[in-house]
């Protein structure tokens, strides 16, 4: 199976590959080189990677949720 570099520098992923790779759009690969070989890989992060990147805390959900809703009314005037 072959493709084509552009002048970009971009391929295109055959799609029997992206098929046994389980690739979709905006996903991202991994390029290593082995014995002289370019090696791609999806770059799959572990749930785990992203602990902790998103803050929670104390919240009033009746509140938010009235929040929610005059967001929404606001959108739609």
């Amino acid at each position: 199976m072959q493709s084509v570099i552009t002048s970009k520098y971009q391929t295109t992923v055959p799609k029997f590959i992206r098929e046994r790779l389980g690739i979709e759009v905006s996903d991202a690969l991994e390029w290593t080189m082995e014995k002289g070989k370019a090696v791609v890989c999806p770059a799959r992060r572990d749930f785990l990677h992203f602990r902790n990147t998103v803050k929670t805390g104390a919240g009033d959900i009746l509140s938010d949720i009235d929040h929610a809703r005059q967001a929404r009314v606001e959108k739609y005037r």
